[in-house]
């Protein structure tokens, strides 16, 4: 069961799963910020490479870039709530971005995990079939807001739910995540860490849901993405983001977005 709703930037989805299987889920890097929360399942949520268990009521937040994926362990009914929107929602009144500070101001893949039982009602009245758009509006605008409300006042607090300690994984994905742009290959990463090329591929897609050039690809296309929106040509930031080869980027970009570099209209919820 799928239940999804777009109000101008905003898209709220209430899906369940009866059988998902034990399967890792698609593996994601989109352009805008996201609320996720759990309702039922046994999984667990992979933020670059930190391992978040869930449980009922557990509430994750991905900023725009920062790669997330869940793994299912159990067939049991997986249910969850999602909202994504752009970072600039809340400037016509906050253009400080105070309300962001849970999304900007904490590393890639940290602090992502808060344990907030009883928020479900916030997210069915946004996800609700019977009402006008304009109802739906206003619910889903006001139901963000006091959404952000809470998460940053658990911010504040500190009680995000810690992930486990930091392991070799981490340490590789952000090296990745600090030399993005730069030129390196699976092998060299692979020689970094004191791996086979082999062994590191499979560490590094079981902390976070893909191999290692798909995630460097997923994230380099998007940073070209960030670029042309902001002027660069669709050569300059291929070259600036480490394409090598035009017609390659131009491939993977359209797979990756189903539109040309070209285009205004570039759907990046993936």
């Amino acid at each position: 069961m799928l239940k999804e709703f777009y109000c101008n930037e905003l898209y709220v989805r209430h899906a369940v799963d009866d059988e998902p299987g034990e399967k890792q889920l698609d593996f994601h890097v989109h352009d805008r910020c996201e609320i996720y929360y759990f309702v039922g399942g046994n999984a667990h949520s992979l933020v670059e490479a930190s391992d978040y268990p869930l449980r009922k009521g557990s509430l994750l937040i991905m900023r725009p870039g920062e790669a997330h994926s869940i793994r299912i362990f159990k067939s049991e009914t997986y249910e969850r709530y999602a909202v994504n929107f752009p970072i600039s929602v809340f400037d016509s009144f906050d253009p400080r971005r105070i309300l962001m500070r849970p999304y900007i101001d904490r590393e890639l893949g940290k602090g992502n995990h808060f344990y907030l039982p009883g928020l479900e009602d916030i997210f069915a009245k946004m996800t609700e079939e019977k009402i006008d758009e304009y109802t739906r509006s206003v619910t889903i605008t006001t139901g963000i807001c006091r959404l952000m409300e809470i998460i940053n006042k658990e911010f504040d607090s500190g009680k995000q739910v810690k992930s486990a300690s930091p392991t070799v994984a981490e340490e590789a994905v952000a090296y990745v995540n600090a030399n993005i742009l730069k030129d390196i290959s699976v092998t060299s990463l692979a020689d970094r860490f004191y791996m086979s090329k082999s062994a590191f591929c499979k560490l590094f897609k079981e902390a976070t849901g893909a191999s290692p050039w798909n995630y460097i690809t997923a994230k380099r296309l998007l940073e070209a993405a960030n670029m042309i929106s902001e002027g660069a040509t669709a050569l300059e930031a291929s070259e600036k983001c480490g394409f090598g080869d035009y017609s390659s980027f131009y491939r993977a970009y359209v797979k990756r977005f189903g539109t040309g570099p070209k285009s205004k209209a570039v759907s990046r919820l993936k």
